[in-house]
């Protein structure tokens, strides 16, 4: 058995805003942008990493009926608010370089780069709230 990870899901509120945030400014490439008559509203949009064409990330809106029902909707936007739905962990050789770099393309950070036991982090959220963790992993473990 083989078993990878080919896409990871991120709820955002506003698709063209978080292709923007994830594009121009975290340097990710569009990988796919489809609409299918079958299902008006939906959009299947997924971005990822330069060097890794195996994985991607869906920017997805959170749906409404009948994938969830409004109560849902709700409660999937509060909690984002709040930036407990999403989490992606993202790695770098060098953290600071991109900090810096990131910072100057307008990414605003919640948490400077720091040492910590593993290597030195950082964090940041996209425009849905979601938080966004950097590393430059230094340590085995």
């Amino acid at each position: 058995m083989s078993i990878t990870i080919s896409t990871i899901n991120l709820w955002v509120h506003d698709q063209e805003v978080a292709l923007d945030f994830w594009t121009n400014k975290v340097g990710f490439e569009l990988r796919s942008d489809a609409s299918f008559p079958e299902m008006p509203g939906f959009r299947w949009l997924t971005v990822g990493p330069k060097d890794q064409p195996d994985i991607e990330v869906v920017l997805m809106e959170i749906p409404g009926a009948p994938v969830l029902t409004d109560e849902q909707h709700d409660l999937v936007e509060k909690v984002m608010s709040q930036g407990l739905v999403g989490a992606i962990f993202l790695v770098t050789d060098d953290v600071r370089r991109d900090y810096d770099e990131l910072s100057a393309r307008g990414v605003e950070f919640t948490e400077k780069p720091e040492q910590r036991p593993y290597g030195i982090d950082c964090g940041f959220r996209d425009p849905s709230g979601n938080q966004i963790r950097l590393a430059q992993i230094t340590a085995d473990f």
